[in-house]
C-alpha cells in the first residue's frame, strides 16, 4: 500500500472513532471493581495453544459490566492523545484486543455490544436461573467460596461463588449466584476464568463506571445470528477493500491462494467458540 492509501485510511479511522467517543457514563456510580483472567483454547485442533486475556468487570447499583481491560486502555490512550493533538494522533504502543465486546449484565438478561464496521450492535441474553448449588467449599486466592455447576449453551460450567463478596455477578455472561463468581470452568477445560485482583471499597468511594457509553449507546438491536453474520461479512469485505487498494499482508506473501483456502478450513473447522449453542 502506498503512502497516499496508508493516510487515507488512516484518517477515517480517527475520524470514525473521535465522532463515536463520547463521555464515561455519570450515571453509574462503582460499587465493585474486579479484574479476571481468560485462559481460552481457540480451536479443538490445537489444544496446546492458550491464549490469556485480562477483564475489568465493574459493577454498579443495579448493573455490571464486563470488558477487556486492553479496550479500555486503548480509550484512555487514545483520548489522552486526542486531547493533545487532534491532527496527528499516533498509535504506536496502544495495546491490541482480541475480545471487541462488552456485556452489561442486569438481574433480568445480559446485552451484548459489538461494534460492527460503523454500526453498534447489541442482543441479549435471559439471566441464568439453571444453577446447581453444591454443598461443597473451597479457598481459592485467599476467598472461600462455595460450588455451583450450570449448563449454558452447550457448556458444562463449574463456579466458584463467595457469598462474602455480595454481588450477583461474574464474568462474561455468568450471574445470578448468591456472591461474586470467583472462578468458574467448562468441564473440557476449554475456557477459564478466574478474579485475579480486586479494588478495595476504599479507592473506589465516590468513583463512577470508567467504561465510555459509545459502547453501548444507540446500539440496534439483532440477534445473535445477524451479529455473527454481520461480523463475517464486514471483515470479509473489508479485506477485499483493502487487498483491492494494492495492500498486501503478510501471511499471504508466504501462502499461495490453496495453502491459504486450506489453513481457513481447518480454522473453522477447528474453531472452538465460548457458547456452542444458541
Amino acid at each position: 500500500m502506498d503512502f497516499t492509501k496508508k493516510q487515507i485510511l488512516r484518517i477515517l479511522f480517527l475520524f470514525i472513532f473521535s465522532i463515536s467517543f463520547a463521555q464515561t457514563a455519570k450515571t453509574d456510580s462503582l460499587r465493585g471493581e474486579f479484574t479476571y483472567l481468560l485462559q481460552y483454547k481457540p480451536n479443538t485442533l490445537a489444544r496446546d495453544y492458550v491464549v490469556k486475556e485480562l477483564f475489568s468487570l465493574q459493577i454498579s447499583d443495579s448493573r455490571a459490566f464486563f470488558i477487556s481491560e486492553n479496550k479500555l486502555k486503548f480509550d484512555s490512550l487514545f483520548m489522552e492523545r486526542y486531547n493533545k493533538n487532534k491532527n496527528h494522533i499516533d498509535l504506536t504502543n496502544i495495546p491490541p484486543s482480541r475480545s471487541n465486546f462488552l456485556i452489561i449484565q442486569t438481574n433480568e438478561n445480559s446485552q451484548y455490544y459489538e461494534a460492527v464496521g460503523m454500526t453498534l450492535l447489541t442482543y441479549n441474553s435471559p439471566a441464568i436461573n439453571n444453577w446447581k448449588l453444591i454443598n461443597e467449599t473451597k479457598l481459592i486466592n485467599s476467598i472461600a467460596c462455595k460450588k455451583a455447576e450450570v449448563r449454558y449453551k452447550g457448556r458444562d460450567w463449574t463456579a466458584w461463588y463467595s457469598t462474602e463478596i455480595p454481588f450477583p455477578y461474574g464474568p462474561n455472561k455468568f450471574s445470578g449466584l448468591p456472591g461474586l463468581i470467583v472462578k468458574i470452568t467448562d468441564k473440557k477445560g476449554d475456557y477459564d476464568f478466574e478474579l485475579v485482583k480486586s479494588v478495595p471499597n476504599s479507592k473506589i468511594k465516590g468513583k463512577i463506571i470508567t467504561i465510555s457509553d459509545r459502547h453501548y449507546q444507540n446500539a440496534k438491536l439483532v440477534t445473535k445470528k445477524e451479529l455473527v453474520d454481520a461480523r463475517t461479512s464486514f471483515k470479509e469485505n473489508a479485506r477485499y477493500q483493502l487487498e483491492s487498494m494494492g495492500t498486501v499482508f503478510s501471511q499471504d506473501a508466504k501462502d499461495n491462494p490453496r495453502d491459504r483456502q486450506k489453513k481457513n478450513e481447518i480454522e473453522k473447522k477447528g474453531y472452538n467458540p465460548i457458547e456452542l449453542e444458541d
